[in-house]
Order: C-alpha cells, then sequence, then structure tokens
C-alpha cells in the first residue's frame, strides 16, 4: 500500500513539475531570428577615363582603273593601337547603362601592282588617328560586366597611284562609319577596372584617287577593320557599393 502511495505521489509531482514548465515556457519572451546579412555588390554607375592598347588588321582593298576597268586586291596589314577612353555609366540592378568615346592611333597599310599593267601600283594607308563614339549595353555580376557596344566611328584613310615610282593620282578622307562589338570588363578595386574588347568598324567605303584633272580614276572600295584591345579605367563612383537585389 505504501509502495502505491509513493509512486503515485512522485507521478502527481512530475505532473505539476511539467506544468509549470510549460506556462514558464508560454510567458517566455519570442526571439526572432536577424535578417540574413545582404552583401554589398559593385557599383558600376559613374564617369570613367582610361588607356587602351591593342591590335588592328585590315581585309580586302579592290582597285578599280575606271578607263581600262582593270582590277586587283591586296590586303591591308595589321598595326598596334593605342589610346584614350572616356565614358560615363548608370546601373538599375543588373543593367549598367553607359556612352563611351575613344580616340586612338592606328596605321594599317598596303600595296599591290596592277597584274594587267605592272608599273601602276595602287598604296593605302589607314590613320593614323581613329575616334570611336558609341552606347554601351551591360549585365553585370557583382564585379563582372559583360557589355555590347555600338555607335559611329570616324576613320583616316588615303590612297595613291604611282607608275614607275612616281605618283600620279592621290585620294583621302576622313570616313564616318558604324562601330559594333563588345567585351568583357572585370572590377580591380572599388574605382579601378580592366577590359578585354573586340570592335569592328565597318569600313565599306569607296575612296578615289584622281589623276590631275581628272583624266583618269582609281576606284578603292575598302572592307571592314577589326580591333581587339585590351584596357585600364578609373572611375568617378557616386557613392560606395550597392546592396545586393539579386
Amino acid at each position: 500500500m505504501n509502495r502505491i502511495l509513493l509512486g503515485t505521489t512522485a507521478i502527481v509531482g512530475l505532473l505539476a513539475a511539467g506544468s509549470a514548465g510549460a506556462a514558464d515556457l508560454a510567458r517566455a519572451p519570442v526571439y526572432k531570428a536577424p535578417p540574413a546579412m545582404v552583401a554589398p555588390y559593385y557599383n558600376w554607375t559613374g564617369f570613367y577615363v582610361g588607356g587602351y592598347v591593342g591590335g588592328a588588321w585590315g581585309n580586302n582593298v579592290r582597285v578599280t582603273n575606271v578607263n581600262t576597268a582593270d582590277t586587283w586586291n591586296y590586303d591591308l596589314g595589321s598595326s598596334f593601337i593605342g589610346g584614350g577612353t572616356a565614358g560615363l555609366n548608370y546601373q538599375i540592378g543588373q543593367w549598367v547603362w553607359g556612352v563611351e568615346g575613344e580616340v586612338g592611333y592606328i596605321h594599317l597599310t598596303g600595296s599591290a601592282a596592277d597584274p594587267l599593267a605592272l608599273t601602276n601600283v595602287s598604296s593605302s594607308r589607314v590613320g593614323d588617328a581613329f575616334g570611336v563614339i558609341a552606347g554601351r549595353l551591360g549585365f553585370a555580376w557583382d564585379r563582372a560586366l559583360l557589355y555590347v557596344k555600338g555607335g559611329g566611328a570616324f576613320v583616316d584613310v588615303n590612297t595613291n597611284i604611282a607608275v614607275s615610282g612616281v605618283t600620279i593620282a592621290t585620294g583621302g578622307n576622313t570616313l564616318a562609319t558604324y562601330a559594333i562589338g563588345g567585351g568583357l570588363e572585370y572590377g580591380l578595386w572599388d574605382n579601378w577596372s580592366v577590359k578585354a574588347e573586340y570592335l569592328y568598324l565597318g569600313l565599306h567605303e569607296t575612296v578615289d584617287a584622281v589623276t590631275a584633272g581628272g583624266a583618269n580614276t582609281f576606284h578603292h572600295d575598302f572592307d571592314g577593320i577589326s580591333t581587339a584591345k585590351l584596357g585600364l579605367n578609373y572611375r568617378f563612383n557616386w557613392g560606395g557599393p550597392v546592396v545586393a537585389r539579386y
């Protein structure tokens, strides 16, 4: 009998202690977990300046002697290019909009003789200067920016025809054409970034070399020019890193 009473008393005590513990838990304050930390991402917004170096290579030049209808072709060689860049970026989320201008040095040359009149030699030069004004649209993954670029280009082009080493016809102009390409830019520090870019200059134009008095004309039809460059930019950004939203 005593054992039964002792067991019953122990069970009642445990139930009472459990009820008191539950009541204490009900009265205890509830703490919410702190919000997850959101890391800032690289801010591409701002005005920037920079420089670049690289190379250019031309395609074909087709020459036509208007008087005789003779035609022949030759390639422009390759050239070192280098110059300066200035632009403006504005970032909305992961999208980066901007406008960019560049000026630089280029020097592409080529020449060949008329196969039907070997004393007639055509020579052409693209350069020594060119410029580009273009818009940029990019998509950023923090410090990496992949972009496309398109706009207008301005390129100096000169041609001449020599007969037995004596120049008889010349022509030249600063041509306005289109430029299209793209690249990848990467932020090294808060303000410095490096880029690799390909840009095509659509130099599909005709430049005439004309003899004195206009007695004869030689059409020079140019194909486009490819350029590839590495650049370093410094950005005067407006504010610090942007809070990530992706």
